[in-house]
């Protein structure tokens, strides 16, 4: 087991964060006892859809801030993230398809809520992302979607995430424990206002970034 990593100090930005009411949220369980939550964001004014692509590629490294070298990473939320890392390249290198992130933060940063995972991205271009992350054997546990559409003025942002296992006679049996032991609800609802509040983000660091 990797060793805890402490929350680094927080990062003052300046821009402030969106509400969680900026954005339509809900939780529910699917049929097979699998939590879902869904968001679907405030529009990304400024943003087209292969700019929020480009910041998926593009997370590593650091960025200047006021005059400042910041890790972007810890920049796209100032409070909850503490490191991500290339943990294996695409086939064709960098962070494309095929790709393993290392994703470590605390929602709400809440040491009960802290997540050390490595997600293999299956889908990374104009349409959005999707990362698989743990595995029970064959069986996908946690699987995160993010759509992106382009519409008047910027891109419409739509995000799932799903934990628990997507069958209904083992799903019945084994998504309580999952959702006991490893992602309890609370931790879903802290993960809702986490993901509003960096996303919204992504309106001020990617054009500083391409502007760079």
């Amino acid at each position: 087991m990797k060793p805890r990593l402490p929350l680094p100090p927080e990062r003052v930005l300046p821009w402030p964060l969106r509400p969680l009411s900026s954005a339509e949220t809900a939780l529910r369980y699917d049929r097979c006892g699998r939590m879902v939550m869904t968001i679907s964001h405030q529009v990304l004014q400024g943003l087209t859809p292969s700019m929020v692509a480009w910041w998926f590629r593009n997370i590593g490294g650091e960025m200047t801030i006021e005059g400042r070298p910041v890790n972007r990473y810890l920049v796209w939320h100032p409070k909850d993230h503490i490191r991500w890392e290339l943990a294996r390249p695409a086939p064709e290198g960098g962070a494309g398809v095929g790709a393993r992130f290392r994703i470590v933060e605390a929602f709400a940063a809440d040491p009960r809520f802290y997540v050390d995972i490595v997600d293999t991205v299956t889908r990374l271009d104009e349409t959005g992302i999707t990362l698989v992350g743990l595995k029970f054997g064959a069986m996908e546990v946690t699987r995160l979607s993010h759509d992106f559409l382009s519409v008047d003025g910027g891109t419409l942002y739509r995000s799932v995430l799903t934990v628990g296992i997507g069958q209904p006679i083992l799903g019945r049996l084994v998504n309580p424990v999952i959702h006991r032991l490893v992602f309890p609800e609370a931790m879903g609802h802290a993960w809702l206002r986490h993901n509003v509040e960096e996303v919204g983000l992504l309106e001020h660091i990617v054009p500083l970034l391409l502007e760079a």
